[in-house]
């Protein structure tokens, strides 16, 4: 077995946020990647909300730790887990690796009506992603170190 795997360790500071801890581990190897998001400072848990309806909505900051789990209604459920990753990206990047991971899973199915759910899904997403529609992100974190950073974000 050689020796691939990489770990990197950097700070960043995200405006509204402070400074943040991006650790990440890839191996050239087998494939193997994971990342993780911490916060410098301690947090108390936090549950954000966003109504995502117009385009800066999608352009909004998000920032989601490993802890953390995403809902999105009738569509997703993104579970923390061993083998959840943290990372930065904005409600577009989100909604786009979501709607990634049901077109992959609609070409695997064989159950007709299932497939239909899951391209009703897929154009509900295109459809918030052109801002002809509406959809709710909830992201609830017990670490504490998530965020959507808006001003129409709900903290709770």
């Amino acid at each position: 077995m050689e020796k691939k795997l990489t770990l990197r360790e950097e700070e960043i500071d995200i405006q509204h946020f402070g400074l943040t801890f991006i650790f990440s581990m890839t191996c050239e190897g087998c494939g193997y990647k994971k990342t993780d998001l911490e916060a410098a400072e301690q947090k108390e848990p936090c549950t954000y909300t966003i109504e995502v309806s117009d385009e800066k909505d999608l352009n909004a900051r998000l920032i989601k730790s490993g802890e953390a789990t995403i809902k999105i209604p009738h569509i997703m459920t993104i579970d923390s887990g061993p083998e959840s990753e943290g990372y930065v990206t904005n409600v577009e990047g989100l909604l786009t690796r979501v709607k990634k991971v049901i077109e992959s899973s609609c070409e695997a199915e064989e159950d007709d009506t299932l497939k239909n759910k899951l391209k009703n899904m897929i154009k509900k997403l295109n459809k918030v992603l052109a801002c002809h529609e509406s959809i709710k992100i909830i992201i609830q974190d017990p670490s504490g170190n998530s965020a959507i950073l808006s001003d129409k974000a709900v903290k709770s």
